[in-house]
């Protein structure tokens, strides 16, 4: 275990690594698939969210193919560790969540859309894990960045647990929090199922629908 720490308990803010104060690496600058800015603020008018639901590598793919995304990219948040490395996040002493920053026009796609798209493709009631992957990276979590999106993503928890728990799966441990920094993650592992059509990270969807009517 990387740096002798249990990597299935989120570490004290004092105990986190310290980091440093300029990111330690280069990220690519054009998507590989969208051909959009990977380091871009959003365009005027369009939304920005980022969430967690396991490897990120799988799950940025997800999100890249859904209508109305304009640029997705990987990256790390929600942990004390300014500008961390993977090998660091992956020691447990950081705090980071793996993530995917999504961009999106709303006049094609709605944030309700990519909610849905969020709770039905991983299972959110897992804690520390997906799968065979555990540590607290692999957490669930939604880090909004506008109060409406706060109150959807909370409303939307409510409404997928009520379904979930029909289907006999337990509490949603998925934290939902107002994004604090989000941190790119290395060039290669941004857009990796491009770079690496025959990578592995299987995602691990409960197969319960989300309710479309609430």
């Amino acid at each position: 275990m990387l740096f002798g720490r249990n990597k299935s308990k989120l570490p004290a803010d004092d105990d986190a690594l310290p980091g440093r104060a300029t990111r330690p690496f280069a990220v690519g600058e054009r998507h590989l698939f969208l051909g959009t800015p990977v380091v871009s603020a959003a365009p005027e008018g369009y939304g920005e969210v980022v969430v967690g639901l396991g490897c990120f590598w799988g799950e940025e793919k997800t999100f890249w193919k859904v209508p109305g995304v304009w640029s997705t990219s990987v990256g790390y948040a929600g942990g004390a560790t300014p500008n961390p490395t993977y090998e660091e996040v992956c020691s447990g002493r950081t705090g980071h969540a793996e993530v995917v920053r999504i961009v999106f026009d709303p006049s094609v796609v709605s944030f309700e859309q990519l909610l849905k798209t969020f709770w039905e493709n991983h299972d959110p009631t897992q804690g520390m894990r997906q799968g065979n992957d555990r540590g607290t990276q692999y957490r669930s979590v939604i880090y909004t960045t506008t109060d409406e999106q706060q109150a959807a993503a909370e409303a939307s928890r409510v409404a997928y647990q009520k379904t979930l728990s029909e289907r006999g799966y337990g509490e949603i441990t998925t934290v939902i929090a107002p994004l604090d920094t989000y941190w790119y993650a290395e060039d290669y592992h941004q857009q990796y199922l491009v770079k690496n059509p025959f990578g592995y990270c299987p995602l691990h969807a409960t197969g319960v629908t989300y309710p479309s009517d609430s």
